[in-house]
């Protein structure tokens, strides 16, 4: 069937993603998280207001009563339609950031209401994310060992080839060293897991693999952008206490559900966006100069599958006058 190309609503989120990092930017190597967290979060929502959408935050960065975050259940654009679900993080990666290293990034996605995986009181999920060459292969409940093994052997490579990216944290002792033991190489990451999937499904990364305990908000974004990379994700919710577990089960979660790419987001309509604050393997950050400033981004589609790499100038003098935050 042959349709009229429809509206991509990836490259309104750009512009969403690029206000966010040329604000946050600024900030980087200063050592002050909250206020870069700050400006990443006004130049976001000014943009996001701007867009012709009836828009409910699902995934965000804090409760209503913690202003001027944007919080969940938050409204935003126009109010005309379509109506979809928001997932924000604007800065994946704010110690990275604060500290000036690298991998710090800006990211949004869109998918239509009722689409996105709620996480509730759950912060945590342990992760397995790979690209499209091994999407059909990975299961969360196997072994680190059996999935490397798996992934080498859809490549036609050996586990001694393949890079495994986890997040530099004392929980993942264990998980190092089976890596290790199993020969395969590791790529530790201070933060920004969101960038990491990504890696996977990004030619010529040197990611083959995402593995271990990481954000749940950052794994339905994660879900977004690998849906139009042809990647794959799985997750299981991981409860930090027995009172957040205990709220989950009164919510209807169960903790030993495998969480599938079409749990995280059940729609192929969806709409991500990303762009780079500080140098990274995936993005080059904000590189500020007289009177400018160049960013560096991806525009995902799922429902096509296209993926963009968008460069570009802005003109900070310009901004200024007519905008309401400071780039």
């Amino acid at each position: 069937m042959n349709e009229q190309p429809t509206r991509n609503l990836a490259m309104e989120l750009v512009r969403v993603t690029e206000a966010a990092a040329l604000s946050a930017g600024r900030f980087m190597g200063r050592g002050d998280k909250p206020a870069a967290d700050k400006a990443a979060v006004d130049g976001m929502r000014l943009v996001l207001n701007a867009i012709e959408m009836d828009g409910v935050i699902v995934i965000g960065e804090g409760e209503k009563d913690e202003a001027p975050m944007l919080f969940n259940g938050e409204r935003l654009g126009t109010g005309a339609p379509p109506l979809v679900d928001i997932a924000v993080d604007p800065i994946d990666g704010t110690r990275p950031l604060s500290t000036g290293l690298h991998n710090a990034i800006s990211t949004v996605a869109l998918a239509p209401r009722g689409a996105m995986f709620n996480p509730g009181p759950f912060v945590y999920m342990s992760k397995i994310a790979v690209g499209p060459e091994a999407c059909d292969v990975i299961d969360i409940e196997a072994s680190p060992t059996e999935n490397l093994k798996r992934i080498a052997n859809v490549r036609g490579e050996e586990v001694e080839d393949l890079v495994v990216v986890i997040l530099d944290r004392p929980r993942h002792t264990e998980l190092i060293a089976e890596v290790r033991r199993a020969g395969a190489r590791i790529r530790l990451i201070p933060d920004g897991d969101v960038a990491g999937a990504l890696m996977t499904a990004w030619p010529d990364s040197g990611i083959d693999v995402l593995m271990g305990i990481g954000g749940t908000p950052e794994g339905v974004l994660a879900a977004c952008a690998l849906r139009a990379m042809g990647g794959n994700i799985q997750g299981k919710l991981i409860a930090r206490t027995e009172d957040e577990l205990r709220r989950g089960r009164e919510m209807g979660y169960d903790v030993n559900k495998v969480l599938s790419m079409d749990d995280l987001v059940s729609s192929e309509d969806v709409y991500f966006a990303a762009t780079g604050i500080t140098n990274g393997d995936l993005l080059r950050g904000v590189d500020y100069f007289s009177h400018g400033a160049r960013t560096d981004s991806l525009a995902l589609r799922g429902r096509t599958g296209t993926v963009r790499e968008i460069i570009a100038t802005h003109r900070l003098e310009k901004l200024d006058r007519i905008s309401r935050i400071h780039y």
